[in-house]
């Protein structure tokens, strides 16, 4: 028993020394892909506003006169500083995008993941329990449609089926102008400064400008979710402990939820962890879809004017956001099952 508890933090300080590499390869592919392209990315973001002067003060500002090895370390002991520099298009701190943007991403994404588990997770249980019925088939159509379909084609069905035609929720933003007007801005996240504001109307109407969103980004890991409850409610209700809980006369609404349900879920939450990088992906194109003022956006907006210097920023904040929570899931893994510490 001493053992399997002291294993434990070697576990756990292994696969934080892992991040280690993982993430300097994320940032060393970031920085020469980017560096790659032809082309000067000073001159396709301001060129036009700027005179010739200027241009050559701006690139000897953020260091492109200098040899590329040189500018690597200088970038790598930058974000190992949590510095990622400023914007070539606007010239703000990146660290200041993020902090503006980041929270409409952060509603977005856990709204999203609200959504494909209320509807994922029953949908999964459900064909779980009638394999091979009619309800089966059909739960796993609509699996196989909620993950293959493009989220910007389903954005854009949903803009005009209940924005446009019956007029439910508005076509795209977080809020109407006038709604981030009034609320102060104190966390950077729209709807928690309206409810610590106790602004009530700022409060509706951010959650219906939320509401499409978030229902075409949770579909897309719908599918993902039906798949995974339904395989794993397959193999728990085969156990023997199942068996010997409907031997005993459990109702079967009990031994679905007390017995099945419940160990089904451990490798679910294994995987749901793993399906962050899926999330920020499509939010992505969620947000280009309906001008949702969020990260995914802007880094649309910052490839579009060749500013590597924010693309870098925010494609790092991305990759290491999913390289630490996977290592939440392997550390919450090891918690629950003793078997992978070793």
């Amino acid at each position: 028993m001493a053992s399997a508890s002291g294993s434990l933090p070697r576990y756990i300080l292994q696969r934080v020394l892992l991040i280690i590499p993982i993430v300097w390869i994320l940032l060393s592919l970031v920085f020469l892909l980017l560096r790659v392209a032809p082309g000067d990315p000073v001159t396709a973001s301001v060129g036009g506003r700027l005179a010739p002067e200027a241009l050559a003060e701006r690139r000897a500002a953020l260091g492109l006169d200098r040899p590329l090895w040189q500018q690597y370390l200088e970038y790598i002991g930058n974000v190992a500083r949590l510095d990622f520099g400023k914007t070539i298009s606007d010239n703000i701190p990146v660290t200041q995008v993020v902090r503006d943007n980041g929270g409409a991403t952060l509603t977005l994404a856990l709204a999203a993941l609200l959504v494909a588990l209320v509807v994922g997770v029953p949908l999964g249980v459900l064909a779980g329990r009638y394999r091979d019925s009619a309800r089966d088939v059909v739960i796993r159509i609509f699996g196989i449609i909620t993950y293959a379909a493009p989220v910007f084609f389903v954005g854009l069905l949903a803009q005009l089926l209940f924005a446009v035609k019956l007029g439910w929720f508005p076509t795209s933003d977080i809020a109407t102008p006038v709604t981030k007007f009034q609320v102060p801005p104190r966390t950077h996240i729209l709807l928690l400064d309206a409810v610590l504001d106790g602004n009530t109307t700022a409060v509706r109407d951010v959650l219906l400008h939320l509401v499409l969103p978030a229902i075409t980004l949770g579909l897309l890991l719908c599918g993902v979710f039906i798949r995974l409850v339904r395989v794993n409610m397959l193999q728990t209700l085969k156990g023997d402990y199942v068996e010997a809980a409907r031997a005993r006369g459990l109702p079967e609404r009990r031994v679905l939820v007390a017995y099945a349900f419940r160990n089904a879920l451990v490798p679910f939450v294994t995987v749901l962890g793993l399906q962050v990088a899926l999330l920020l992906s499509g939010a992505v194109l969620t947000e280009s879809t309906f001008n949702w003022p969020g990260l995914g956006l802007k880094l649309v907006d910052y490839i579009e004017a060749r500013d590597y210097a924010a693309v870098q920023g925010i494609i790092t904040l991305f990759a290491v956001t999913v390289v630490v929570i996977s290592l939440l899931v392997d550390v919450v893994n090891a918690l629950i099952d003793p078997r992978i510490r070793y």
